[in-house]
């Protein structure tokens, strides 16, 4: 068994005897990292010297009896959209390439009290804008099940290292499906909690009611102890909830008897694949032996969850990507004739397509004549969305469906089509659109690349969310796989 296939618990033991320290972990990572990444491209920064000074303080401190944090020694990816002191954000983007924050977003500083250690950023779409990875500005992500295929995205860097071995789990952010479709094409868990439960201060942003920070574990009992790490209130963010934050940890009994389940009929239709589709069946069939009982339940607005939520995040990235005009922060074009064309030429330099794409679909629906007819639309559209979930909530604790409607797809198949790419997020727009929570785990393979199932729960409800999808992986052996490096 790989060292960072082990359980936390059997991590942390092997620590405390001194069989393992710090150190190796993070030689063990940088090993693999070394041995992989040339094909996987997973990293953009590596954090070399000061994670192996934070792994050396980490071990002394064992050796004076000091307490263990509850990710105590772990090696950690960040997304390069959550900022870190001293080590340079770019959000995969020409515009940030030499941004080196002063200071850590809330969920780096949460890690750091915690005991973990961060190796290094990790690729994505720019901006998190795209669903394969291949809008970095820098070089594609690969799927390290086989690297002619996508890793998904935005998060796909994030996914594509926890999979490949590199890092014992890594943080990804998660707008309409970027934490769960790549988690889904990389065969690993991903869970995007429920809106305001992880605070967003130090994630640059994307669009800010739908952005949340997230986990991608190895397994879902490691997703949970990175929640209880990094979850709770923050009166840096003003959309962080204040909640009562509960043991997700001891969640994981094992036990669904009773629990219902609603499966949409929209999310097992027309455009999902038929091996997708059979895989979680089979997965319900499975729930159904495990004592929870399930049945069809109708969404009816999800057909209408695309267009809606591609109004209203790119309307709002049109104003969260105004800061950058190369003024304050980032790429200043060179020689500019005024102040006006300092602003054309730099963005027009430092942002990518799909960003240019996104801030012009966003200023368009939001400008004078058009705001009513599409952004206010959309918001109402969003809002009946919410009501099918509270009203399938009504009757059912969970509602359970494919995280994609395919498996990963070729690199470059997609990248010339963005309707296409747009409707891969299908069944993870509308659980980002409700502001609920929702998992990804590993439930099968087509053709020798990995399956999703997503299991999505109440607001704040991520005790069942995490119990269920413990509970089916503990019957199943998909997470146990791994790729061939």
């Amino acid at each position: 068994m790989a060292l960072f296939d082990l359980r936390l618990q059997d991590v942390h033991s092997k620590l405390r005897t001194k069989e393992l320290s710090a150190l190796d972990l993070v030689e063990a990572s940088y090993a693999q990292i070394a041995k992989t990444d040339e094909s996987i491209k997973a990293f953009l920064t590596l954090n070399e010297e000061g994670a192996r000074q934070a792994a050396a303080e980490l071990d002394s401190a064992l050796q004076a009896g000091g307490e263990q944090g509850l990710l105590f020694g772990l090696p950690a990816g960040i997304k390069d959209n959550i900022v870190t002191e001293g080590i340079t954000t770019t959000c995969a983007s020409q515009f940030l390439r030499n941004y080196d924050p002063i200071y850590d977003a809330s969920v780096v500083k949460k890690l750091k009290a915690a005991q973990s250690i961060t190796i290094g950023k990790l690729n994505m779409d720019e901006f998190a804008m795209g669903g394969s990875n291949e809008n970095s500005s820098f070089f594609p992500t690969r799927n390290p099940w086989n690297t002619d295929f996508v890793p998904g995205g935005s998060s796909g860097g994030s996914a594509a290292s926890v999979a490949a071995g590199q890092v014992y789990f890594a943080l990804g952010s998660d707008t309409g499906g970027s934490i769960r479709q790549p988690a889904a094409y990389c065969g690993i868990v991903g869970l995007k909690p429920t809106y305001g439960l992880v605070s967003r201060f130090g994630l640059v942003a994307f669009a800010s009611s739908l952005d949340q920070i997230g986990p991608l574990t190895k397994n879902v009992e490691d997703s949970a102890y990175v929640l209880q790490a990094i979850a709770g209130y923050d009166p840096g963010d003003s959309t962080s909830a204040n909640v009562d934050i509960p043991d997700y940890v001891s969640a994981l009994s094992g036990d669904v008897k009773g629990l219902r389940i609603g499966v949409p009929k929209e999310y097992m239709g027309q455009g999902i694949d038929p091996a997708v589709k059979e895989a979680v069946l089979a997965a319900l069939k499975q729930f159904e032996s495990l004592g929870a009982t399930w049945e069809e339940v109708s969404m009816p607005h999800t057909e209408y969850a695309v267009a809606t939520y591609y109004l209203l995040a790119s309307s709002e990235a049109s104003s969260n990507l105004a800061r950058f005009d190369g003024v304050r922060y980032g790429v200043r074009a060179e020689n500019p004739d005024n102040l006006i064309d300092l602003y054309r030429k730099s963005r027009s330099q430092g942002f990518g397509s799909e960003v240019k794409r996104r801030i012009m679909l966003g200023t368009y629906a939001l400008s004078s004549g058009y705001y009513d007819a599409y952004y206010l639309k959309a918001q109402k559209v969003r809002t009946l969305i919410k009501q099918d979930f509270d009203n399938v909530f009504k009757d059912f604790d969970l509602i359970i469906g494919p995280t994609a409607p395919t498996t990963a797809f070729r690199i470059g198949e997609q990248v010339g089509d963005p309707l296409t790419m747009y409707l891969n997020d299908i069944c993870t727009i509308p659980v980002s659109l409700a502001g609920v929570p929702a998992i990804s785990v590993p439930c099968g393979f087509a053709e020798g690349l990995p399956i999703g199932l997503q299991i999505i729960g109440k607001a704040f409800d991520e005790r069942t969310v995490l119990r269920a999808a413990h509970a089916y992986e503990q019957h199943t052996e998909h997470h146990k796989q791994r790729p061939q490096l």
